[in-house]
């Protein structure tokens, strides 16, 4: 579990990060404030002062890695250190695929992770709701999820996001922060998805959209999206999401409800010896 001090200096870095290479990081913040007493997060230290950080992030058998350097201790080393610490935890815990995420504009990154090896696998539209009218969300319900809905999610993760059941089971399996809503699709008396909507300082995330495939098509992911939006909107916040740039359905699905991409994130997939 990381201390309260431990999350005001990665707050603190990121900021500084963000403001000089203006981009923005994705540091998972609803994983690193729910941590548990497994260690996945690594830091170093100058002078009390926090100036190089790397996190990993699980999701079942796969492993998000991303990190930031303070740009005035760059090029020193601190950042390979991490790293190689951040890979032997990975071979420790058995991880059996790694993406390294990088922010779309930073050429620093890209080359970082070229000479690692890493080979670009994907990217991600980080998405904002620009205010626009929406229309009715009639003949739709959004429930609390309870220990009852487990095997629904863990159905749904497999046939929506394609990911196996091993995994599903270990997600869905993950506690949620405070801020979070697990929140369960109905129609009909029927439940047909799931969505995942986090609140952080001003800002509502969506996470872990899914409807059955046999439900899909049927304008029911427009009306949920449109339900959450009021709602999150009207509460006073932000709302944003992450979509993969060509899954161009779902593109096509968040545009019409008045989303627009601000930021992108890269993704490589990483075979490392454990010799770094």
């Amino acid at each position: 579990m990381l201390t309260t001090q431990q999350l005001k200096d990665i707050e603190q870095l990121q900021k500084e990060c963000e403001t000089h290479d203006h981009l923005q990081l994705k540091l998972n913040w609803e994983m690193l404030e729910n941590r548990g007493s497994d260690q996945l997060d690594f830091f170093h230290y100058e002078n009390d002062e926090l100036v190089a950080f790397l996190g990993l992030y699980a999701f079942g058998s796969t492993v998000e890695v991303c990190g930031m350097v303070n740009p005035s201790e760059r090029r020193k080393g601190h950042f390979h250190r991490l790293f190689r610490l951040g890979m032997e935890k990975v071979k420790q815990n058995g991880y059996k695929k790694i993406l390294l995420n990088a922010p779309a504009g930073s050429d620093t990154a890209k080359a970082f992770l070229c000479k690692q090896g890493a080979e670009y696998a994907f990217s991600e539209h980080q998405m904002e709701w620009k205010e626009k009218p929406l229309e009715g969300t009639d003949n739709i319900l959004l429930r609390q999820a309870t220990l009852e809905d487990y095997e629904m999610r863990v159905r749904l993760s497999v046939t929506a996001f394609g990911v196996d059941e091993e995994d599903a089971r270990a997600m869905e399996s993950m506690a949620l922060g405070d801020n979070t809503n697990m929140l369960m699709i109905v129609v009909n008396e029927g439940t047909v998805g799931k969505i995942r909507v986090s609140r952080e300082e001003g800002q509502a995330w969506i996470y872990g959209f899914a409807i059955l495939p046999e439900y899909q098509g049927k304008g029911i992911g427009r009306k949920v999206l449109r339900r959450v939006i009021k709602e999150q909107s009207s509460a006073g916040y932000s709302v944003h999401l992450e979509v993969e740039m060509k899954n161009d359905h779902a593109l096509g699905l968040y545009e019409s409800v008045g989303f627009k991409a601000v930021h992108a994130q890269d993704y490589y997939k990483y075979q490392p010896s454990f010799s770094i």
